[in-house]
């Protein structure tokens, strides 16, 4: 169980960190949990959440602990801009006696692509970038790039067949998965297997630039602007950032949004000894796929991932989402504007763009820029409201809005193979607990 001791100085600095305008930062107990704390201010009942309902949270948390599906992991609650449940269990690396804590650092894998596709949409504000135009204009080696389509010979095999795209991609198409460009560690088909010939991901310690450049030499899966197809196309983005910005991915974003934000602890690598001993660990063999095991989080690399390669911890990533549930204004600081998270949370797909059969955002959702869009009300059971928008990453890693609720939430826990369960059992138990959820109708 997490103690007292070991929470008061973490949220203490979260407290001051989120501004919430509380005069000093008192903690106070769950009556069944004491592992479970609230800041002063923000206890559950005065905010429309059961205390005992989110205790609950814990004690599920502690029961996997126990059962040995998760080493640790660390939940944050916050509604009306208030931390209201707080809680860190299990173990930091199941190899050491160390508890978790409410600060340790988790690779976030793909929830680096909320924060890459922020960054790309602040240079589109200062109108550096333009969403409507093709990804060539940043990247010339996308000007050449062809659509792969399978055909079938009358004996059953299979050939790919080079056309010529119908339209260019565009960097809209980058921001919602709509490039033609795949992921090629995953799923069956000639261009998925054409990027795992040619190593796609897999190059070894190469430039994003190297890796722009890798790509745009393989055959797109889907002509551009057809299908929502899970990809590279982050990491592509995350290269347009670069090229527009005159910055590496990383720098740009510790300049305009970490280190602002006061997210000292997101990064592509941690190097200081101190960041290190607080790195998240999964059990032996619980990898993003059977023969492959986490990253390395303390080993730089030349390649920065604008789709999966930043590290974090969930009051930085609270820092972050504060951002986006105020507009895109925290602490009378502005770093997009109101119609712009509008625009990156509101469905981009509609009917005319095919879904894939691993489609991942999920029954009643669409696809913003950046984010999975809940455009349907959820059937059969408690969840989220219309216009909730969230996203998760390969690790374990999970996180959620509800504008209509004025609530997120904030899930870090290492365990590729537990992610699923857990995000369906986290909603549930987070949405057990709302004793006033607002009903939205379908859009």
């Amino acid at each position: 169980m997490t103690h007292l001791t070991s929470l008061a100085a973490p949220l203490r600095r979260l407290a001051l960190a989120v501004a919430l305008g509380l005069a000093a930062c008192g903690l106070i107990g769950s009556p069944k949990q004491a592992g479970a704390q609230a800041l002063a201010d923000a206890k559950p009942d005065q905010v429309g959440l059961s205390s005992d309902g989110l205790a609950m949270i814990g004690d599920w948390m502690r029961a996997e602990v126990a059962a040995k599906k998760i080493p640790g992991a660390v939940v944050m609650v916050v509604r009306g801009g208030k931390p209201v449940y707080v809680d860190a269990v299990g173990q930091r690396d199941p190899s050491l006696a160390a508890p978790m804590k409410v600060d340790d650092i988790f690779r976030i894998y793909s929830m680096t692509k909320p924060l890459t596709s922020v960054a790309a949409m602040m240079l589109v504000e200062e109108g550096k970038l333009n969403l409507d135009a093709p990804v060539s204009t940043y990247i010339p080696a996308f000007a050449a790039v062809k659509v792969g389509v399978e055909k079938v010979d009358a004996a059953g095999g299979k050939t790919l067949e080079i056309v010529e795209a119908q339209r260019p991609m565009t960097v809209r198409d980058l921001l919602r998965h709509t490039s033609g460009l795949t992921y090629g560690f995953f799923g069956q088909g000639l261009v998925k297997q054409a990027y795992r010939d040619a190593r796609i991901g897999a190059e070894g310690d190469i430039s994003n630039a190297q890796f722009a450049e890798a790509i745009a030499r393989m055959p797109l899966a889907y002509p551009p602007g057809s299908t929502w197809d899970y990809s590279n196309s982050t990491d592509v983005l995350g290269r347009v950032v670069e090229v527009v910005s005159g910055q590496r991915l990383g720098q740009f974003l510790k300049v305009r949004l970490f280190d602002p934000l006061g997210m000292n602890d997101t990064a592509f690598y941690v190097t200081d000894a101190g960041r290190q001993a607080r790195s998240a660990e999964p059990f032996p063999g619980d990898g993003i796929t059977a023969h492959s095991s986490l990253f390395d989080p303390r080993v730089p690399k030349t390649m920065e991932s604008g789709g999966g390669g930043l590290l974090s911890t969930a009051t930085d990533y609270t820092r972050f989402l504060l951002m986006l549930r105020g507009g895109g204004q925290l602490d009378g600081k502005r770093y997009l504007g109101d119609a712009t998270l509008k625009e990156m949370t509101r469905d981009q797909l509609g009917p005319q763009v095919a879904r894939t059969a691993l489609y991942l955002p999920g029954a009643g959702y669409g696809f913003g820029l950046g984010f999975a869009v809940r455009i349907a009300p959820a059937e059969g059971k408690r969840d989220s409201a219309v216009g909730e928008y969230y996203w998760g990453g390969a690790g374990g890693t999970y996180m959620w809005v509800d504008p209509a609720n004025d609530l997120f939430v904030v899930y870090m826990m290492q365990s590729p193979k537990q992610r699923e369960a857990h995000r369906a059992a986290l909603r549930g138990l987070v949405y057990g607990a709302v004793s006033d959820a607002k009903v939205a109708a379908s859009k």
